[in-house]
């Protein structure tokens, strides 16, 4: 399913309602929201942003954060 949208995908959690997009890589380097080291540049990662954001899922993308895969899929562990 996450091919056929072109790896986008919607997903409910105890943490609020997502947009999630896994990247290959890009060409800058993120620091992860969770544990707040640097994803470098090219290295897959997830993009996410939340869709029940004040403002809507417009809002939600203008503050979206690039996370590693392995953070992002532990989150809600860590709150």
């Amino acid at each position: 399913m996450d091919r056929a949208l072109g790896g986008t995908r919607h997903v409910s959690a105890g943490d609020g309602e997502w947009t999630v997009r896994r990247v290959r890589g890009g060409d800058k380097v993120y620091t992860c929201p969770t544990c707040h080291q640097q994803i470098p540049a090219g290295t897959p990662h997830v993009v996410a942003w939340a869709r029940d954001a004040i403002g809507g899922e417009a809002a939600g993308l203008e503050s979206r954060r690039h996370w590693h895969s392995a953070c992002w899929e532990r989150r809600e562990r860590l709150r």
